[in-house]
């Protein structure tokens, strides 16, 4: 009797699992086809502005700076994201000598030309935590000494050309309207249920929720082994494109970073500061970009899907040297605290474009102010 219970209840379970199979193969094939079409070409290669975009620009301003401080590190106000910085280094980005004509354009116009730079490299949180915790980690370029109208800044960044950068190829909101309700759960607390607004199912975000969790990866060994992606498109002249920073160790003398005390709260800093600082050895990177084929699913409104690289391939435009040098230092770190970022600090030539890029011009400038106010440093936004 007990035997034939379980055989009648391993046929059963059998049949259960069969089914289960059936069940989520036809899902995964119907989500399959459903994106398929969904994600297909052509789309625009204009930017399309949707109505009360400024409206809700305003809100996630109030939100972000109800965030810095909530964050707030004693008495300064830190930044809303990437507030814990492993260190802002001196580096050179060097053009290539051999650039095709087509790419020519803004920094990029004269081959061969060395700009000198500031890095600053960080995590993703609004609040400095251990490095060993998953998390976004940043990548922010300036170029200094570059000559021409920027679109924005004051005086003080009038002569500067910014990139910033985050280690995912895509975003986690595919726009304003849906960054807003994120942002404004997540300063909740709400964190994943962020993605889901409501008992509707037709609202919930699960693509972008997966993003997210791909987003807040582990941490690196050092911050000059990952790679970092504009994420939000710009232009190159008359290109829409998208920037990517790679690890290039090719073009620098071999090295191999001792094992990393990951137990340490701070063992980013402590691996960039052990391989320029101790061990005196440059780190190598090179510029890329990713030119839009509007025939294909390349949106400039959709930062949450990433761009094929199998039908439009990177491109290396310039090669980025970080030499051997001390930047661990009271002072030093002080300048990287108050350094600005700010993807719209630019030339014409390199504007941001698309619904993200708008909100940042707006939100960077208006945090950046109200941070340096309260910390009693000059606005450098």
């Amino acid at each position: 009797m007990l035997k034939r219970l379980w055989l009648w209840l391993g046929r059963w379970f059998g049949k259960l699992l069969l089914l289960l199979l059936v069940i989520g193969l036809s899902a995964w094939g119907l989500g399959n086809a459903y994106y398929s079409w969904k994600f297909s070409g052509p789309v625009s290669s204009e930017e399309q502005v949707p109505p009360g975009e400024a409206a809700l620009t305003q809100g996630i301003i109030e939100d972000a700076i109800r965030v810095v401080e909530q964050h707030r590190n004693n008495t300064r106000v830190l930044r809303d994201a990437h507030a814990k910085a492993h260190g802002c280094v001196k580096a050179q980005v060097t053009v290539l000598a051999d650039l095709d004509d087509s790419l020519r354009h803004g920094v990029f116009s004269e081959r061969g030309k060395t700009w000198q730079a500031w890095i600053r490299f960080s995590n993703g949180n609004a609040y400095p935590q251990f490095d060993r915790i998953r998390d976004a980690r940043g990548m922010a370029l300036k170029l200094l000494d570059v000559p021409g109208q920027k679109l924005l800044g004051n005086a003080a960044q009038m002569s500067e050309q910014d990139f910033v950068m985050f280690n995912h190829p895509a975003f986690f909101v595919r726009d304003v309207a849906e960054y807003k309700d994120n942002f404004a759960a997540q300063a909740e607390g709400k964190k994943a249920l962020a993605f889901f607004p409501g008992w509707d199912p037709r609202s919930w975000e699960i693509r972008h929720l997966i993003i997210a969790l791909k987003t807040l990866a582990p941490a690196p060994s050092s911050p000059v082994s990952t790679s970092y992606n504009s994420i939000a498109p710009f232009k190159l002249g008359p290109h829409n494109i998208k920037y990517r920073v790679i690890p290039a160790p090719e073009n620098c003398p071999g090295y191999v970073l001792p094992t990393p005390n990951k137990d340490l709260p701070n063992f980013l800093r402590s691996a960039l500061y052990q391989q320029l600082s101790l061990d005196r050895v440059p780190a190598c990177f090179a510029l890329q970009i990713q030119r839009q084929n509007p025939a294909y699913y390349m949106p400039i409104e959709d930062p949450s899907v990433e761009w094929d690289e199998s039908i439009s391939p990177f491109q290396t435009v310039a090669e980025i040297e970080l030499p051997a040098q001390d930047f661990d230092s009271i002072e030093q770190n002080f300048v990287c605290d108050n350094l600005a970022f700010n993807p719209w600090h630019s030339l014409p030539e390199h504007r941001p474009i698309g619904g993200i890029n708008r909100l940042r011009k707006v939100v960077y400038s208006a945090v950046s102010v109200y941070r340096q106010e309260r910390n009693r440093q000059p606005a450098t936004k």
